[in-house]
């Protein structure tokens, strides 16, 4: 990997980084409102804030329990700490920190001091707050998956209806439809039985307008738009006869054609609209994996498993790290007298948990080894 990549991280690894920094935080508790998170914009003067905590800690001393006015205090003097390595102002997008006593089990408390500097979004005001858990709320907000598309896929028997969100697919509502076969029965006139069943279908694209109006028009001022897919003439007919909400009919960005009108079908019309979405993240991580098992399917393009990965990387070989987003493993590695040896740490348990375990010799060649974790990369 070239220096500059490593410098600047990509945006993906910045979030990625950033969710795991805001479990880790979710995690600890405190005995009472002793952990203390103050937000800082980074139009905000650094002077200012100090004096803001130099004020809180005076006041604390007025907190009854001994121990929690300990507390407190160091809390608000390691803060104090931190910001003397900051000039007149924040870096870019403002620092949140985040320090207490936290409970470490066995009735014992660990001091923690915590700083994110420049999240992913600006902070936008200065906040002071004390609590027994830090604040996070604020970062999740910032974590929410960005771009809200609304789907809809129906033919004339069934329709489902529901969210792109992000990356994610989320079906909401569906419908069955009573629209009879275009075989009349026994009894009607032609005529008749195609009024009926003109009638029919009417009834149900109203119903499939209904569902989505309900769904989409008070998102209406945050949608980025409403594919809608289905077979032809279904689709068209739909789409054509302005059954939809009149707010919701200007953000329409296209029909497509889609196979299946089940919950699966929405999955179907997101591949199917990938052109209209080739911004949107969910593409591009979709292109991402097509192109990984392309080129593993293909040659030596491409390699998964934690020893494979971790030899191309230490080599400088990889292009790009394909990385779970729910992977929360650390590698912890021991140099004995030459010889390194390292576990993988499944942070979210909080106790070491080796899931694999090798060893190196002085030569580089490995000893022994156990299970894969599933990084993958190209």
């Amino acid at each position: 990997m070239s220096s500059d990549a490593e410098e600047q991280p990509s945006e993906d690894r910045q979030k990625y980084e950033f969710k795991k920094v805001i479990e880790e935080l979710q995690e600890y508790e405190g005995s009472g409102t002793q952990l203390v998170t103050i937000y800082i914009p980074d139009d905000k003067q650094v002077s200012s804030v100090v004096e803001h905590v130099i004020q809180e800690h005076s006041e604390a001393s007025n907190i009854k329990s001994k121990q929690t006015r300990t507390n407190v205090q160091d809390a608000l003097k390691s803060i104090k700490d931190r910001l003397r390595y900051y000039d007149t102002y924040p870096p870019e997008n403002g620092i949140v920190i985040f320090s207490g006593a936290v409970d470490s089990g066995g009735g014992q408390t660990e001091m923690i001091t915590r700083v994110l500097e420049s999240p992913s979004e600006p902070i936008q005001s200065f906040r002071y707050h004390c609590d027994s858990a830090f604040l996070t709320e604020p970062l999740e907000n910032m974590l929410l998956d960005k771009g809200l598309f609304g789907l809809i896929v129906l033919d004339r028997r069934e329709a489902n209806v529901g969210w792109l969100k992000g990356k994610r697919v989320e079906p909401v509502k569906s419908a069955s439809s009573l629209v009879p076969g275009k075989q009349r029965k026994g009894g009607q006139s032609a005529q008749r039985f195609a009024r009926l069943r003109l009638e029919a279908i009417d009834n149900f694209y109203q119903e499939i307008a209904e569902m989505a109006d309900e769904l989409m028009v008070p998102k209406r001022h945050e949608l980025d738009g409403i594919l809608i897919g289905g077979p032809s003439p279904t689709k068209d007919e739909f789409v054509d006869g302005d059954y939809l909400h009149h707010e919701l009919q200007d953000h329409v960005l296209g029909k497509f054609d889609v196979a299946y009108t089940d919950e699966s079908g929405l999955d179907d019309l997101v591949d199917a609209a990938s052109d209209v979405l080739a911004d949107q993240e969910v593409v591009k991580d979709k292109k991402q994996m097509e192109e990984f098992f392309e080129n593993l399917h293909a040659g030596d393009e491409a390699t998964y498993g934690f020893e494979p990965t971790r030899q191309n990387l230490v080599m400088g070989s990889v292009d790009r790290l394909l990385i779970s987003e729910d992977l929360r493993q650390d590698v912890v590695v021991y140099d004995c007298d030459g010889t390194e040896e390292y576990e993988l740490v499944d942070r979210r348990r909080r106790h070491a948990r080796p899931r694999v375990r090798g060893r190196r010799r002085g030569d580089g060649r490995r000893t022994r080894g156990r299970d894969r974790s599933p990084d993958q990369h190209r």
